[in-house]
């Protein structure tokens, strides 16, 4: 796979990170006080946005990233381009663990992950990068049924 089809133009990364941030707003975090939004871009351009969810059973909650991207798969989209996550920390955090596995299973160890801090500077890194020597759906051969 060619790395132009991961390049964002500047005004698709200014959406995506601004989306990003913006859902932080609609985090419902009274546990962690931890708010995290995220924000996905498709393919065919389309910016799809989640916010964590905690409950208080934890660690019942949903990520940012697994309700943007479930938001996005129930919409009918399995091609992404990037994320973007923003939290209220500085340096900006990364996907935990339970997410990059769930990001990995929609995407190429090539795709970008833009990730926000407090102050809106971001660092930017592939799935390969968050989670090398990865296992997903390529493991699996002629066990998968495609819905």
């Amino acid at each position: 796979m060619s790395a132009s089809k991961y390049t964002l133009t500047a005004q698709e990364l200014h959406t995506l990170s601004s989306k990003a941030i913006a859902a932080k707003a609609a985090a419902y975090c009274p546990y962690s006080k931890f708010r995290v939004g995220a924000c996905v871009l498709t393919h065919s351009g389309e910016y799809i946005v989640g916010a964590n969810v905690e409950n208080a059973s934890y660690p019942v909650g949903t990520c940012a990233e697994r309700v943007a991207f479930g938001t996005a798969v129930v919409a009918g989209y399995h091609d992404f381009k990037a994320v973007a996550v923003a939290t209220d920390s500085s340096p900006p955090a990364s996907p935990c663990g339970m997410c990059r596995q769930f990001m990995n299973e929609f995407t190429t160890p090539s795709f970008l992950i833009y990730m926000y801090d407090s102050e809106g500077n971001y660092t930017c890194k592939t799935m390969r990068e968050l989670l090398p020597d990865s296992f997903g759906p390529e493991d699996f051969p002629g066990e998968r049924v495609q819905s």
